[in-house]
């Protein structure tokens, strides 16, 4: 294969070099690719179409999936009310899907942040930068840090992501932002009421995360603290503790 014949893409933060060979991406494998492969698998076998197929590996070890037409939701306005719906129903149904889903015996994961709990196979990074919005589908990319986790916690970090909420953001917007997400989901009243103090404990663990790393000079998270990354992670954790109050409210 000649390098002219692949195409750089964006994003690559964590995981290295992307880029499109044809109707291809191709991306750096890790210990943690077979247990991917394994997952991603299951997810089509099953008929979820929110994620890219696996296409197995190349001549130069690489990780190989479909390529998915479209553009990534970070690029495009913030997704409407019946946008984050929908979100929030793609969400439930990959984790219904992922909840049969065996992991090998012996499979190695990837695992940034320790979840709350260990129920079901997650994502872990549900957000509008691993979301391609394209003409037939919605499917969610970079599933390199899937891993043990629980509905909640994967839900907690896309409603960061997707509402958004940031510093200096304002509730009366974001609350309904929120309950649309969660709506698409379909939360139960009781996961109602515990998802408020997780979205600030996930996003606090990002932040930790990225602080440790530049503590102690872990790539890439030591760069990507140094790029400013904490900057917004620390002080969106601090948003959203100050505020539990009004998404228990527009959740209940």
């Amino acid at each position: 294969m000649d390098a002219e014949d692949e195409q750089p893409l964006d994003g690559g933060n964590t995981s290295g070099p992307v880029v499109r060979v044809g109707a291809t991406v191709r991306k750096i494998a890790g210990p943690w690719t077979p247990a991917v492969e394994s997952l991603l698998r299951h997810l089509a076998a099953a008929g979820f179409d929110g994620a890219p197929r696996t296409l197995g590996q190349d001549e130069r070890g690489r990780h190989v999936l479909e390529y998915l037409p479209g553009r990534l939701a970070a690029s495009l306005p913030p997704l409407d009310l019946d946008g984050l719906h929908r979100v929030g129903r793609l969400i439930r149904d990959l984790h219904d899907v992922s909840a049969n889903f065996e992991p090998p015996p012996g499979g190695r994961w990837q695992v940034l942040i320790p979840a709350d709990r260990e129920d079901l196979i997650c994502h872990h990074d549900l957000a509008p930068w691993n979301l391609v919005i394209g003409p037939e589908r919605w499917a969610f990319i970079d599933w390199d840090g899937a891993a043990p986790g629980s509905r909640l916690w994967d839900l907690a970090y896309a409603v960061t992501g997707f509402v958004p909420m940031a510093s200096g953001g304002d509730p009366a917007v974001d609350a309904p932002r929120l309950r649309a997400l969660a709506d698409g989901y379909g939360l139960t009243a009781a996961q109602r009421m515990e998802l408020p103090p997780l979205v600030a404990a996930r996003t606090e663990g990002m932040f930790r995360l990225l602080r440790r790393g530049a503590q102690t000079g872990m790539q890439p998270w030591a760069r990507l603290y140094a790029e400013g990354h904490g900057d917004y992670w620390g002080p969106a954790a601090e948003y959203i503790r100050n505020h539990l109050g009004s998404w228990a409210r527009a959740l209940g």
